[in-house]
């Protein structure tokens, strides 16, 4: 059977509300490593890997390998109902048609308990191969953020940029052009506004900035983001998880003249 308890049940309602927009339906993979969960948009044009390694839980137990599919409409509706600081239990068994969820205030002696139906859901799992990027950008989440938005009023497409000189996001759109640059800055009061750019060889590659926005939504779940390019491959948008833990979005790049 699986029972995993994560003593703020607000993480996993940040992840599944950061995703919602991407993915309806999905595997919850559990095993003696943790709960995994790989899914792409229905336009296959960007991809979600989740990792809540075992450690994140305290107590863990998954006696068996178990795929929870779960519709995350249904998955949100239950998360809903706890406070963002009550204690969450999942439980299944080893031939799940349900998932239990129990939230434990940890003020008072609520206890609720819900039960979500599972769905069979048919999902191939991708393989991402281990890539040595040529730029990577870690950097405020809630300042990538800002940028996705602002540039997102403008354009629907954004060219990210990097170079020895920074990073540039930059958009041209019908009512006009817009652009960001930042340098590396080293913030010694706040490390949290570092930003540090590593660079082997210059990376200029065009995304959707209505996926970048999409990605946003997971800001309140670190507050920094690391940024992945390589010409020529997916763009990958990784937020820090505690215990190890990890939220990546992966973005195919736009090809040519589309907007």
């Amino acid at each position: 059977m699986l029972e995993a308890r994560l003593e703020q049940a607000n993480l996993l309602k940040k992840v599944v509300d950061s995703i919602t927009n991407l993915v309806q339906d999905c595997n919850f993979d559990c095993n003696d490593s943790g709960i995994a969960l790989q899914a792409m948009d229905n336009s296959h044009v960007a991809l979600v890997a989740m990792m809540l390694r075992s450690d994140a839980f305290s107590p863990f137990r998954c006696d068996r390998n178990i795929a929870l599919g779960i519709n995350l409409t249904s998955l949100t509706k239950v998360l809903r109902c706890a406070q963002n600081e009550d204690i969450l239990t999942l439980k299944a068994e080893d031939a799940p048609d349900v998932v239990n969820l129990v939230f434990e205030s940890a003020e008072s002696d609520r206890l609720s308990e819900y039960d979500i139906k599972l769905m069979d859901i048919d999902q191939e799992h991708l393989g991402i191969p281990d890539t040595e990027y040529a730029a990577s950008i870690t950097m405020p989440s809630a300042e990538f953020q800002r940028i996705t938005r602002d540039l997102l009023a403008l354009s629907e497409s954004v060219s990210i940029e990097c170079t020895k000189e920074g990073v540039k996001f930059s958009c041209q759109g019908d009512i006009g052009s817009g652009s960001v640059t930042l340098r590396s800055h080293t913030n010694v009061d706040n490390e949290d506004r570092n930003v540090s750019i590593d660079l082997s060889e210059p990376v200029s590659l065009m995304f959707s900035l209505k996926y970048l926005s999409n990605f946003c939504k997971a800001s309140g779940l670190s507050s920094r983001v690391k940024l992945s390019l390589s010409n020529e491959v997916p763009l990958l948008v990784e937020y820090a998880l505690p215990s190890n833990s990890f939220l990546r979005f992966y973005l195919a790049p736009k090809i040519g003249d589309e907007d």
